[in-house]
């Protein structure tokens, strides 16, 4: 007992000591607990994987062989370590072939696709930036119609990963994200994604997932960084000061859009078996004696093109990428322009349904923000691609998203 007292008299006496020792070890404990579950995660994914590896192939079949497009940069320079340790070694324990391609500067991941030899999965590694350079590079070579038909997976690494919660279910691990995203490129389950072909006067096209953004919340959302001594104050104080500045920041806009056309019906995903010979010689004959009649051709009506003036705070052309799975009967893009009128604080946005081709004509003051990629504004035509591209991705998330349309 004597002992005890003593040592609180001690902690009593040097209570700064004391206190600095507990901090240190509270965090320690807290750092080596984080340490410990990233490593059960791990494990946890290479055990599935491994299951993955053990499937036998016949002896004519190869390897799947993926390629990786990696940007070191991505994460605060640590993509590179977390793609190495979370990954790798359930892509190998899976016996999928990987070959890494890691970028070295802004641009190259658009060049290295557009070269890219042929592939059974092409993986992104990174984040808005980095997918996007691929999708355009993909799109502009001679033989897209071939190299979309390769599926893509995303692992979640850059600061903005805006495609993400459409895949995966996200947490505040990093780990976890990265694994569970590892393991939906495994199991192999693929969606449809639509892509916006955003093409400039001169320029060849840019190719987005998400949307185009421009107006007065985009240059300020650009500024917020500045403000960082402010702490969690930083963003208000950004809108704040900006409507100092100058208000109210209302932009010019000519939007000419066609109207929503009717989605054609899901191909089916395996080739139907070929019928049976007496079927087919039964069919041929029936043909013979009573041929099909043939249809005249339709005559294509002229596209009528629709223009609207917008005078907007903001404008959002935008795809529905954001729920995937939702069955759709029209392939169309969404419009979202903020009312003229809005005071400051109030944030109203108006969303409708367009046919995926728009000219963007006018108020090209500033800059766009491309799938969270800064581009100078000029004026545009944009077109949807619908269902151009495969994603993996995870069961659990198309489950989620399929409750959420119910």
């Amino acid at each position: 007992m004597a002992r005890v007292v003593k040592g609180f008299r001690t902690l009593r006496n040097h209570w700064k000591k004391s206190t600095f020792a507990v901090c240190v070890l509270s965090y320690g404990g807290h750092w080596l607990y984080g340490k410990h579950c990233d490593n059960v995660l791990r494990r946890e994914a290479c055990l599935v994987a491994r299951e993955f590896g053990r499937q036998q192939i016949a002896p004519q079949e190869r390897l799947r062989k993926a390629t990786v497009i990696l940007n070191p940069a991505a994460c605060s320079g640590k993509a590179n370590s977390l793609f190495e340790k979370n990954a790798v070694p359930i892509l190998h324990l899976a016996g999928v072939e990987i070959t890494i391609v890691k970028t070295d500067y802004e641009g190259q991941a658009k060049k290295l696709t557009e070269l890219m030899e042929q592939t059974d999965v092409l993986i992104v590694a990174g984040g808005d930036g980095t997918l996007q350079e691929v999708v355009t590079g993909l799109l502009r070579r001679p033989d897209q119609d071939t190299v979309c038909n390769t599926p893509i997976g995303f692992i979640p690494l850059g600061s903005h990963n805006s495609l993400s919660p459409s895949l995966h279910l996200l947490s505040d691990n990093k780990v976890k994200d990265i694994t569970s995203a590892t393991l939906s490129i495994l199991k192999g389950e693929t969606v449809p994604l639509d892509v916006l072909q955003i093409k400039g006067e001169k320029e060849q096209p840019v190719f987005a997932l998400m949307g185009l953004r421009w107006g007065a919340f985009r240059d300020v959302a650009a500024t917020i960084s500045k403000y960082w001594y402010l702490g969690p104050l930083k963003t208000k104080a950004a809108h704040w000061f900006s409507t100092l500045r100058e208000w109210p920041l209302v932009r010019d806009v000519s939007v000419s859009y066609l109207d929503p056309c009717l989605r054609p019906p899901d191909l089916p995903s395996q080739k139907p078996p070929r019928p049976n010979l007496l079927y087919r010689i039964i069919r041929r004959l029936k043909n013979r004696w009573n041929p099909p009649v043939e249809e005249p051709p339709k005559v294509e009506e002229p596209e009528q093109w629709k223009e609207e003036q917008l005078s907007t705070l903001e404008l959002f052309i935008q795809t529905h990428n954001k729920n995937p799975v939702e069955r759709r009967i029209n392939d169309s893009l969404m419009i979202c322009a903020e009312p003229d009128n809005l005071t400051v604080g109030e944030y109203i946005t108006v969303g409708k349904h367009y046919r995926g081709y728009i000219r963007y004509r006018k108020g090209t003051a500033g800059f766009y923000n491309i799938d969270n990629e800064e581009y100078e504004a000029m004026p545009v035509e944009i077109r949807l691609l619908p269902r151009k591209l495969r994603f993996f991705i995870s069961a659990e998330r198309r489950e989620q998203l399929l409750l959420q349309t119910q």
